[in-house]
């Protein structure tokens, strides 16, 4: 969950009374999304869910350069893209009680990834 560390690396937004927050995700084996951030379960039902609509090892995919999980993650990525635009309100993100940003990690054994994290507003 990143929703701490966009606020975090962005201590400039507390002075934002109105704005955007774009999170951008520099890679297509990862992707972004919201979603509820209270129970642990829903992530654990997320991977559930895309681990069967997107199973790796179909041998009609052609790109497996770097293994049967390769374009299962790029897929994957594809479905969930690849931003999230977040309103701003009084300094802090404007998210639901429930809402956390998700980073998706698609490969078997992820690696480190990168943000682009833009902010701006009155």
């Amino acid at each position: 969950m990143i929703t701490a560390e966009v606020t975090n690396a962005f201590p400039q937004m507390r002075e934002i009374k109105t704005g955007i927050c774009q999170v951008f995700i520099l890679h297509t084996s990862a992707s972004l999304t919201i979603n509820e951030n209270a129970d642990p379960t829903v992530r654990a039902d997320f991977e559930t869910y895309f681990n069967k609509a997107v199973p790796e090892n179909d041998p009609d995919y052609l790109h497996d350069d770097e293994g049967p999980d390769d374009m299962p993650a790029h897929l994957k990525a594809a479905m969930l893209g690849s931003s999230v635009t977040i309103p701003i309100s009084n300094g802090r993100l404007a998210l639901g009680t429930w809402q956390g940003i998700y980073l998706c990690e698609h490969r078997n054994y992820g690696r480190s990834r990168e943000l682009v994290i833009t902010a701006w507003g009155e």
